[in-house]
């Protein structure tokens, strides 16, 4: 629950020492068995609070009732093809969200599971789209001790007894366990992609316990980081005078969440594998024509440690083993018979079963001896479908092949190479966590906001998305118009505004972009889809991408220059078939040539774009100004000239069909007056300061691409326009101490948008000069923080969205006053790119204040889209958060960016007041002040 302190204190620090013994932790103190002196922390026993979700005002209601009964209609048509639309907001999940979640399991794009911090296993997202986020209690771990020759024992599930989901109707069988751990002694830490648990003495008072969970994300690493997998470490230290045999064992229901485990024709399978590797294959038959799913659950034996297995019980008292009967057995033996290897195959279940399996790994622990057991989780889902048709083989199957029996061979790997896995971790991690410049909050924060990434229902495929290259778009956009096999979606040249690509030669010069095409299987990554949010069911939603793109540009860039390629080669295609846009009633087409699309779909994503149908998204100003920007920041910071040479033709398109939206020639485009941006619900007239700093930024951005790849006319061409565009925007918005919204009358117009100078964010992040004179850059950011900052409970929540001049929040819409989690990153990653770093983490440290810590509302590992100054959310488990990766980037922007050519766009020799490289070192580490002010709320460390 949210204490009354969470408006009054501010911690600076969360050492481990508050939350385990410091002799534990000197005991731990191996084989990286300890947690890290910098994580976020919990203990076991923490309660857990059902998190309150948005409503919307009686006003907003009568605003919206007509969109309303349009979305109604349309989730019921979608139902009756059973298919969910990627917008429901009538379906309420009976598993209320609650403030439980930790760190997920598994590598990128091959379905995830997480797990939460008590130890559940919980929101399943095997099939893509979909999540089952109630827990499958039948999964725990558990720990048996015997001592004193077994006159003194101890038996516990690994978990504290109070559990939603125990108990209900279904679990019988596992209450018969003994869920003794009341998790007062017990704490989680999380920095991501690892997660430690620490026992400390109990159930045995004489027994530490670390469980160190690891999954293979691991950056640059395009394989390992692929794997369903994740290893569990547990570290045993006997402080005990006597010997003490401790036997673990590791349960799993064959299910992949929800009611999945009672729809039958379930096989369990033992195995024994290489280098001592043992355990159970389940092989799970889904409904639907969905395709199978196998799990491996298995252990590594060594000298000290014997590995046993149970292939079939079941929760139900009709079953030949019970929960109950693998219970009594562990409490006497600790161990199963080794038979159980010869078992083979189980009979499929019967519909209405449960099957279970598992893994028990037995060692002695000598008196203050150690001893290390490592489990390992893999699933193998090789090929993923999508409801429209279409299936592609994972990523990983490029390394392991296409048979679910791969989660055996990717188990033993895991279990064998987990080690590495820690090593590169912590390569990558620690000159980050060693930087004392910066908040200890924002250092674990930055890491664990990359568990979307993850859990936000990611899919990597072996291959890119079709056989269309851009060769052939690049021709199409040349010469002529070419259709596809479905006559209801083409790809053609008229519908983009202005001339075609400038001649090939122009006084004896080729321009780059018609040289030569570089191999797209130099850098093959596959295709990758990520959702904008698990309640927001569209793929790679691209106006919420431009501030989450961040983090994978810095960690997975091939990753992300394959997401560009993809929309550049969508910006040069139309599909025609009619789509009802809900917001109005219209009608128009579902992808217009020239427009970037809104997202790459949902039912059959890369095929049916824009699954996005509340506004005509041809018509927002935002989408293709983002694109521009993304690319030229990619490009400038991966130094990828063929990058470059691919998407330049969709670049230069996107800005010419930019220009019908400039009615009166001064070289800035209008709002339409309907929420034509990524503000989806707020109105903008004229001209906006969001949708305006965007665009001149991306005229800014294109000229400079204009002149890398050799299209030296266009960038005159935008060049202009940005004189003429800059001198209006200003005029038209800029009222002395920040920009207006926009241009119009109404009462929302003055309003103080914390979004504003987003243009001016991907500018210098990009290592281009700046949009407007410092003084003006400054005063406005001054404005945002003292008013969409500071008077929301004094900083402690982050930006609201829209504010007044008089103080009080703008309620003119449902967005206008909410906190969005993204933007406020992006807004923190703009004052630090503008020389304001303490206001930027002040600002920034409102996000985990309120989502993170544990005075705040429960927001961690599922950070939603944003939430009211009440702290109620909409939209959890979002793609925006990654924003907090901007501001990593805005500290250390690299070399690249920083030696990027500075265009002169005024006809004169652009030096930006905010120089980029003025506040940056040698090695392109942002310089922050050794110290600040002595301010209270200072999140720096003074010394005056």
């Amino acid at each position: 629950m949210v204490s009354g302190n969470l408006f009054h204190c501010r911690k600076h620090s969360w050492p481990p020492e508050e939350y385990v013994s410091r002799a534990t932790l000197q005991l731990l103190d191996y084989d990286s068995a300890a947690p890290p002196k910098q994580a976020w922390r919990r203990r076991l026993n923490s309660h857990a609070n059902i998190l309150k979700e948005f409503s919307v005002t009686f006003m907003e209601a009568i605003q919206m009732i007509r969109l309303g009964l349009r979305l109604w209609s349309y989730v019921r048509e979608e139902a009756s093809y059973g298919r969910k639309a990627p917008i429901d907001p009538f379906t309420k999940e009976s598993c209320k969200p609650s403030a439980s979640q930790g760190v997920p399991l598994g590598g990128m794009g091959s379905g995830s599971i997480s797990r939460g911090f008590r130890g559940e296993f919980k929101h399943w997202q095997i099939i893509p789209g979909s999540c089952e986020p109630s827990p499958v209690m039948a999964n725990q771990f558990s720990i048996f001790i015997s001592r004193d020759g077994g006159n003194k024992k101890y038996a516990s599930v690994l978990a504290p007894g109070q559990h939603e989901g125990l108990g209900k109707n279904g679990d019988q069988g596992i209450s018969s366990w003994g869920w003794n751990l009341s998790g007062q002694h017990s704490t989680y830490h999380a920095l991501f992609p690892r997660a430690w648990t620490i026992y400390d003495g109990e159930p045995d008072p004489e027994l530490k316990v670390s469980c160190r969970q690891i999954s293979p994300f691991i950056p640059h690493n395009y394989k390992e980081s692929s794997l369903p997998t994740a290893v569990f470490v547990y570290t045993l230290v006997n402080t005990g005078r006597e010997r003490a045999k401790v036997s673990l064992l590791l349960t799993w229901a064959n299910s992949i969440g929800g009611m999945s485990h009672l729809s039958g024709d379930h096989v369990n399978e033992p195995f024994i594998a290489e280098d001592g590797v043992s355990g159970v294959l389940l092989h799970h038959k889904t409904a639907k024509d969905n395709p199978p799913v196998t799990f491996a659950i298995a252990s590594c034996e060594t000298q000290n440690v014997n590995v046993t297995v149970l292939p079939c019980f079941g929760l139900s008292d009709t079953d030949h083993v019970t929960a109950k009967d693998i219970w009594g057995k562990m409490v006497q033996d600790g161990y199963f018979e080794r038979e159980n290897f010869n078992a083979g195959p189980t009979m499929p279940s019967s519909p209405g079963d449960t099957l279970c399996a598992a893994v028990s790994a037995s060692a002695w622990v000598e008196p203050h001896g150690k001893c290390t057991v490592a489990f390992a989780l893999a699933w193998s889902s090789p090929k993923v479908k999508f409801l429209k048709g279409n299936s592609y083989h994972r990523r990983y199957t490029k390394f392991y092949g296409t048979s679910e029996r791969s989660a055996l061979d990717i188990a033993h790997d895991a279990l064998m190479n987990y080690k590495w896995w820690e090593e590169e971790i912590e390569k990558w991690q620690n000159p980050i966590l060693r930087d004392d410049r910066i908040p200890e909050w924002y250092k674990f924060t930055l890491f664990n906001e990359l568990y979307f990434l993850v859990a936000g229902g990611t899919v990597w495929t072996d291959s890119p998305s079709s056989d269309t290259d851009f060769r052939s778009h690049f021709g199409d956009y040349q010469h002529k118009s070419k259709n596809r096999e479905n006559s209801d979606v083409s790809v053609t040249s008229g519908k983009i505004s202005g001339q075609a690509i400038s001649q090939e030669r122009k006084n004896g010069y080729i321009p780059l972009y018609h040289r030569a095409w570089s191999d797209p299987d130099d850098d093959d990554v596959g295709g990758f889809l990520y959702l904008e949010g698990v309640e927001y069911i569209m793929w790679c939603t691209y106006d919420v991408h431009f501030y989450a793109s961040f983090a994978l540009l810095a960690l997975f860039p091939k990753i992300e220059l394959s997401i560009q390629r993809e929309f550049a080669k969508a910006v040069l295609s139309e599909d025609g078939r009619k789509v009802k846009f809900l917001a109005e009633g219209n009608s128009g087409i579902r992808k217009v040539r020239g427009a970037v699309p809104h997202d790459l779909g949902t039912h059959d994503p890369w095929h049916e774009m824009n699954a996005y149908n509340i506004h005509d998204t041809s018509r927002w100003k935002d989408l293709n100004p983002k694109f521009v920007l993304q690319v030229y920041r990619d490009f400038t910071a991966t130094e990828d000239l063929s990058f470059a040479v691919d998407v330049w033709p969709a670049v230069r398109a996107a800005m010419e069909y930019m220009e019908q939206f400039d009615r009166d020639g001064d070289g800035l485009i209008e709002n339409d007056g309907f929420p034509d941006q990524t503000y989806d619900a707020w109105t903008v007239h004229g001209i906006s300061a969001y949708c305006g700093c965007l665009w001149l930024a991306a005229l800014q951005a294109a000229a400079a691409m204009a002149l890398r790849v050799g299209d030296k006319d266009f960038a005159e061409k935008c060049k202009s326009k940005f004189a003429k565009a800059k001198s209006v925007f200003e005029e038209k918005l800029w009222n002395g101490s920040y920009f207006n919204y926009d241009s119009g009358s109404s009462s929302n117009s003055k309003s103080i948008q914390a979004d504003q100078l987003a243009g001016q964010w991907y500018t210098a992040s990009s290592g281009m000069p700046s949009l407007f004179d410092d003084f003006k850059i400054r005063s406005t950011l001054s404005k945002i923080y003292d008013f969409n900052v500071m008077k929301i409970r004094g900083g402690r929540m982050g930006a609201v969205n829209g504010m007044h001049l008089n103080g009080k929040v703008n309620l003119s819409c449902m967005q206008s006053r909410e906190i969005w989690t993204g933007v406020t990153y992006g807004l923190a990653a703009t004052m630090i790119l503008a020389g304001m770093e303490e206001q930027a983490f002040i600002t920034a440290e409102g996000i985990f204040t309120a989502g993170w810590s544990e005075e705040g509302f429960g927001y961690w590992f599922q950070t939603p889209e944003g939430w009211t100054i009440d702290g109620h959310y909409r939209s959890l488990i979002y793609m925006r958060p990654l924003a907090i990766w901007g501001m990593q980037w805005a500290l250390s922007l690299p070399k690249a960016i920083l030696e990027a050519p500075k265009i002169n766009m005024m006809e004169r020799t652009y030096n930006s007041p905010l120089d980029v490289r003025s506040s940056f070192n040698e090695r392109g580490i942002r310089k922050i002040a050794a110290k600040s002010r002595c301010f209270s709320i200072s999140v720096f460390h003074c010394a005056c």
